[in-house]
Parts: structure tokens; C-alpha cells; sequence
């Protein structure tokens, strides 16, 4: 039995099982039931709701992420490469891993006020310190023969030396900190969008909240669900199985 088909079956089984305790608990509005929940994405879909908090959402996301990628991928290889900053700076960015990134949204709200910059700040701090951390430990665990044979065969120590053999060979540990960032900036998003003004998941959330309309809380919970599970699967998985096969870091598959 395939994979695909055993994720199927139990997806159906998950389902029927879901309504059956509805019918069976009369859990009534605190938990909504399958076929309502179908509803409300229908209702959310034909009058744009969904699909436009879903969009601003994303974009959100994929600014923060990539500015998130950037700061935390260059933190972590300064630290890697310059003991002072990481005994300094670096212990000082593995304390603020430990923060929620929620925690620092009345700051952000203070400097930027209740907007688009608030959340875009939030969102990137929460996958920032695990990406810095993440690439660190990948180029500190890196063989020395590997950047020695990279001289010898006239590499350098500069940024030839960091694109063609660090980043590859540190990858197992970034592709790692790239998932890892991507759930953090999830929970970081949704998590100011509660609060701050504007379309999004997370206010559509707040939404449902209000209204206490669970069906719609659901849905907005199974959207963020999939998006992350798709994601992950069709491009981060992806890329590392191509890079791992491209630097001859895993076999290739058949």
C-alpha cells in the first residue's frame, strides 16, 4: 500500500469519526461538524474572505521569512566564524530564542504603531534567532578538511569559500532551520494578527472569535494546517533532496 493511499484512508477515517462524535457527544456549537465546516468554507470562499485574508496573510509571511532568512543566515555565520561575537552576540540571541515573539508586540506596536510593520516585525523576529542558531551549528560542524581541500583547489576564504562549500555542506543543519523558522514565523503571524488592524487569518480568526462562529475559527486553523504541510513537503523537502543530491550528501532516489 502507497503512502499517498494510507494518508487517504486515514484522512476518510478521520473524518467519519469526527462526525460521528458530533452526532454522538452533541457537542453542538463549541466544536463544529464536518458538513458544517464544509459550509463555512463554501461561504468563505464564494463571498472572498477566505481567499483574501489567505492572500495578505502569505504575503506577510513570505516578506518576513525571507528577510528572516537573510539576518539569521548571516548572524549565524559571523558567529561561526568570529569567536568574540559569538561568546557575546550569540549567547545573547540564544536568550532571546527563549522569548515568544508575541511578547515583543506592545514594543512593536509602541514604534510602529498598530499596523502592516508591527506584525511584519514579530513575525520576523520569531524565525530569525532559530535560523541564526540553525545555520551556526552547520558551519561550525563542517570538516576542516572540507575548507582545507577548498584552498588548496584555490577556493579562498571569501565568498566563493562560503557559497560553493560552506553553505553545502552545512545544509543538512539549514534546511532544518529553514522548516523550523517557517513554523515559528507561522505562529509569530497569526499571532499579531490577532491583534493588529487589517485582512488576515489571524484577524479572521479574532473574527470567528467574536462571533462565536467556531466553524469559521476551524477553518482558518485547517487553512494554516495545509498550507504548512504543502509547503514543507512540495518546497522545502524538495529543495533538500535536490541539494543533498546535487552535493552528494544523500543517494539519488530511483
Amino acid at each position: 500500500m502507497s503512502t499517498a493511499l494510507r494518508r487517504t484512508i486515514f484522512l476518510v477515517l478521520l473524518l467519519i469519526a469526527w462526525e460521528a462524535g458530533f452526532r454522538l457527544f452533541g457537542w453542538g456549537w463549541k466544536f463544529p461538524s464536518v458538513t458544517q465546516t464544509l459550509q463555512a468554507f463554501y461561504d468563505g470562499l464564494v463571498h472572498g474572505e477566505l481567499l483574501q485574508a489567505t492572500f495578505a496573510s502569505m504575503i506577510r509571511l513570505l516578506v518576513s521569512f525571507a528577510l528572516s532568512l537573510a539576518i539569521g543566515t548571516t548572524l549565524g555565520f559571523l558567529f561561526a566564524r568570529y569567536r568574540l561575537l559569538d561568546d557575546t552576540l550569540g549567547f545573547l540571541v540564544v536568550s532571546l530564542q527563549t522569548i515568544p515573539s508575541i511578547a515583543w508586540l506592545p514594543f512593536a506596536i509602541i514604534w510602529f504603531g498598530l499596523n502592516e510593520s508591527s506584525v511584519i516585525f514579530i513575525t520576523t523576529l520569531g524565525a530569525t534567532w532559530t535560523m541564526a542558531l540553525a545555520s551556526r551549528t552547520g558551519i561550525k560542524n563542517i570538516p576542516p578538511i572540507y575548507l582545507r581541500a577548498a584552498q588548496t583547489m584555490g577556493t579562498g576564504n571569501g565568498f566563493n569559500m562560503f557559497v560553493q562549500v560552506m553553505i553545502p555542506a552545512a545544509f543538512p543543519h539549514l534546511i532544518n532551520g529553514v522548516r523550523t523558522a517557517w513554523a515559528f514565523a507561522w505562529r509569530a503571524l497569526v499571532a499579531g494578527e490577532l491583534i493588529a488592524k487589517g485582512a488576515g487569518l489571524g484577524q479572521l480568526l479574532q473574527d470567528g472569535r467574536n462571533l462565536g462562529d467556531t466553524s469559521l475559527m476551524l477553518c482558518i486553523v485547517i487553512i494554516i494546517a495545509v498550507l504548512g504541510t504543502v509547503s514543507d513537503h512540495f518546497c522545502f523537502k524538495k529543495l533538500e533532496d535536490k541539494v543533498l543530491e546535487r552535493y552528494g550528501l544523500a543517494g539519488s532516489k530511483s
